[in-house]
């Protein structure tokens, strides 16, 4: 019973953060420059996710050629830049990682 009382209340909890910023963000006008620097957050945000998961190995950067993470990293950021598709950037990604696992 606890673990769907957490639940709610994390449920609640989100709702009302999120509800909050919209209901007032909704009451007064963002600056400029606020507007501008908030399109960067979510870029920001995936970058500091997925870099340590392509070059952390072993609790150690590693940028060596038997860091198939990194090189399928950099095969994915090669499909992103050149097809600007998500869905196959994704799957070129995991393509390249398992290719090179398997192969290697």
């Amino acid at each position: 019973m606890n673990i769907w009382l957490v639940f709610l209340l994390g449920g609640l909890l989100t709702f009302g953060m999120r509800f909050s910023f919209v209901y007032l963000l909704g009451r007064f006008e963002v600056p400029e420059m606020m507007r501008k620097a908030l399109r960067f957050v979510p870029p920001s945000v995936l970058t500091a996710i997925v870099i340590p998961e392509l070059v952390v190995q072993s609790g150690r950067m590693d940028f060596s050629l038997t860091n198939f993470r990194l090189a399928a990293g950099m095969i994915a950021i090669l499909v992103a830049w050149r097809t600007r598709n998500t869905l196959l950037t994704i799957v070129a990604g995991m393509l390249a990682l398992v290719l090179l696992e398997f192969i290697f």
